[in-house]
C-alpha cells in the first residue's frame, strides 16, 4: 500500500471511530503526523486527498477541520464526474437510474407524508401536453426529485438528483422525436404518484422501472 494511501486510512480510522467528529479541528501536523506513525509529506498529500473529497477542510492560517460529512459534500465529486460524461455514458446513467428509482418509489410509498402526496399532486396537476418541451422536462425532474426526497434517504436523494440532471439532453429530444411521449410520461406519472399514495411499494416499483426504461429503451433505439 502507498504511504500516502496509509495515511488517508488512517485519518479516515479517526473518523469512523470518533476520534474525529465533523466540524473538529485537526491536531497540529507534527503531532498528528507523530501519533499515526507518518511523515509530513505524506500526511500532507493524504489531506489534500481529502480535502478534494470534501472531507477535510483546510483553512489557511487557522488549521485543518473535518468537514459537515453532509451527503451534498460527500458527493459533489461523483456530480462532477458525471458532469464529464459523452453521450454514450447517458446510457449508463439511465440503467443506474433503473436500479435506484424504482427502490426510491417502493420506500417512499412506506414513508410519504400526507404533504408530500398534495405536493406530487400538484407537480402532475401541473403537467400538460400543450407545455412546451422544456416545460415538460423541468415537470419530469421535479416530480421524480420528489419521489426520492419522499423515500427519507438523503445520500439516494443527491445521488439520484445529481445522474438525473444529466439526462436532461436525452429526455428533450424524446420530447421533440417521440410522437404521444408528453401525454405517455403525464399518465406514467400519474399511476406512480397513484401507488405511491395507497401504500402500494410494489406496484410504484414496477411502475418506476417500465417509466424509466421506456426512455432508456427509445434511446437505445436512436443511438
Amino acid at each position: 500500500m502507498a504511504v500516502t494511501d496509509e495515511a488517508i486510512l488512517k485519518i479516515k480510522d479517526m473518523i469512523l471511530t470518533g476520534e474525529l467528529a465533523p466540524g473538529d479541528r485537526l491536531p497540529p501536523e507534527k503531532e498528528l503526523g507523530e501519533r499515526l506513525g507518518l511523515s509530513r509529506s505524506s500526511l500532507r498529500e493524504a489531506v489534500k486527498a481529502l480535502e478534494v473529497i470534501r472531507v477535510l477542510d483546510v483553512r489557511r492560517g487557522d488549521g485543518t477541520y473535518v468537514t459537515s460529512l453532509e451527503p451534498r459534500l460527500l458527493l459533489e465529486v461523483l456530480s462532477f464526474v458525471v458532469d464529464l460524461h459523452d453521450d454514450r455514458s447517458v446510457l449508463e446513467i439511465f440503467e443506474v437510474r433503473r436500479m435506484l428509482e424504482p427502490a426510491a418509489a417502493e420506500r417512499a410509498a412506506t414513508r410519504v407524508t400526507s404533504e408530500q402526496v398534495a405536493e406530487l399532486e400538484a407537480i402532475v396537476a401541473s403537467a400538460a401536453p400543450a407545455s412546451s418541451v422544456e416545460e415538460l422536462v423541468a415537470h419530469d425532474l421535479e416530480f421524480h426529485q420528489a419521489i426520492v426526497a419522499a423515500a427519507g434517504n438523503e445520500y439516494l436523494r443527491r445521488l439520484v438528483e445529481s445522474m438525473s440532471s444529466e439526462t436532461v439532453r436525452a429526455r428533450i429530444w424524446r420530447g421533440i422525436t417521440q410522437q404521444g411521449a408528453a401525454d405517455r410520461t403525464i399518465d406514467e406519472h400519474r399511476a406512480i404518484l397513484d401507488a405511491i399514495a395507497r401504500g402500494d411499494g410494489e406496484l410504484a416499483r414496477s411502475l418506476m422501472v417500465a417509466h424509466i426504461a421506456g426512455v432508456e429503451f427509445w434511446l437505445r433505439a436512436v443511438s
